[in-house]
């Protein structure tokens, strides 16, 4: 594989050359049904000539400009696309480059609100376990994903954790809804016992990610998770980097609950994968702060606006709208929880959940008391690789998703294109996988 470094450096990958709509093309030839976007990214499917055109036409107008000495058009175009898109109230727009990059700057921002209220205590971010907000320090540090913090522990700052609202395992031992939501209540217990004075806001995925693939949260989580943080003075951060942009089947994934966040980020689907891109979107209460404090901030990248990017999820917004594919990411969703739900019948499946285009099963020893497999066994990875010699490439969940050690569970997200005939080639191959790996099981397992 020559000189270059892949994320795990035992591995052999096969290499992939070419894409087009929902397949993927490795250079013996063989094709890949990407059923995951490429991981929640390719939302318009692969190799679309319209972006193409607008990425050449772009490129050769100008392809970089310094956002500290200039504007350019297509950054100012897109962002005021994005605002239309964005709830109500969140029409003002940071372009940057990654959704790490988008949650650090969405923490900075939210400190800079406090502060420019003269209330600089206020700089913790309240976040919960099995999340994921990216790979830097700040980001790592708010995210609750085991797995990945352990490694820089000492690195990390202090930032208070909640339980997910995961009702399969209700960390409560409780159900919905005679829990009364617990889950949401648990976030003011947190800001009451960290106190107030110190909590500068709240980050969630609206649907959770890989982290526990699919779990989505009760009708009236996120409403009361807004009451609780207009009480104590938090802003309520929404991690859409994966939810954003329509894999929900609505424009952003908070809009199912009816609630308007103060902070909205986003990346992945903004570009397609055809281009590094994402945003911070920001309601005008947020703004308008900053614009009466010091009037400017420091949240600035080398490639925030990068007009060449910027012209890419111009042409995505443009499409996804054209061919009314999140109307289509909404039915096909559907459809495909149906089809997921039947794998229920295998004794190994546990749970399947999901909205839109970003769903997961769960795999389990046992069905009625929910015993996770052993981690050695290595559930996850046997489906995976059982789908992917099915032609069919899903995610592995991320493991530690029950109590930090145990959990197996898969991420579907795949590209909004995808049509019903699709889904039943996904379901066919995860079916497959999950025959071939029971009748590989350890008797005990």
């Amino acid at each position: 594989m020559g000189a270059q470094v892949f994320r795990d450096f035992t591995k052999s990958y096969p290499v992939i050359v070419r894409g087009k709509g929902p397949y993927l093309y490795d250079r013996e030839g063989r094709e890949y049904l990407d059923a995951v976007g490429g991981i929640s990214v390719v939302n318009i499917g692969h190799g679309v000539e319209e972006v193409i055109a607008a990425m050449r036409a772009q490129a050769e107008r100008v392809a970089f400009v310094h956002g500290g000495a200039f504007a350019n058009e297509p950054a100012m175009a897109l962002a005021e696309e994005l605002a239309r898109w964005a709830p109500a109230g969140m029409d003002k727009v940071l372009l940057l480059s990654g959704g790490s990059e988008a949650t650090e700057t969405a923490m900075k921002l939210a400190f800079q609100y406090h502060l420019e209220r003269g209330k600089a205590s206020k700089y913790r971010i309240i976040s919960r376990w099995t999340s994921y907000h990216g790979n830097t320090i700040g980001s790592l540090s708010m995210s609750g994903r085991t797995a990945w913090r352990r490694l820089f522990a000492p690195q990390l700052l202090h930032f208070p954790k909640i339980h997910p609202p995961y009702c399969y395992r209700c960390p409560y031992g409780q159900s919905y809804p005679s829990c009364k939501i617990a889950c949401a209540e648990d976030l003011e217990r947190t800001i009451t016992f960290e106190g107030p004075e110190s909590i500068a806001a709240f980050i969630a995925e609206p649907v959770i990610g890989t982290s526990a693939a699919g779990v989505t949260p009760p009708p009236e989580y996120y409403p009361r998770v807004r009451e609780i943080c207009d009480k104590h003075d938090v802003l309520f951060i929404a991690d859409e980097v994966i939810t954003g942009v329509g894999r929900t089947g609505r424009n952003f994934g908070i809009e199912h609950w009816g609630v308007v966040p103060d902070i909205i980020t986003t990346a992945k689907g903004l570009s397609s994968g055809y281009a590094p891109l994402a945003a911070v979107i920001l309601h005008e209460k947020v703004y308008g702060a900053i614009v009466k404090g010091s009037g400017q901030t420091t949240q600035g990248f080398t490639f925030s606006g990068h007009p060449l990017c910027c012209t890419v999820g111009l042409a995505v917004l443009k499409y996804l709208k054209e061919h009314q594919l999140v109307e289509n990411a909404a039915r096909i969703g559907k459809f495909m929880l149906e089809r997921l739900t039947s794998l229920k019948r295998f004794p190994i499946v546990g749970d399947v959940r999901g909205l839109g285009m970003l769903q997961g099963v769960e795999f389990v020893a046992d069905q009625a008391t929910k015993r996770p497999f052993p981690a050695e066994v290595g559930v996850t990875r046997r489906i995976v690789e059982g789908a992917l010699a099915e032609g069919v490439m899903i995610v592995p969940g991320m493991s530690g998703m029950i109590d930090g050690a145990l959990g197996d569970h898969i991420q579907i997200s795949p590209p909004f294109v995808f049509t019903e005939a699709n889904v039943e080639q996904l379901v066919g191959a995860v079916e497959k996988a999950i025959q071939k790996v029971m009748r590989e099981l350890p008797a005990r397992a």
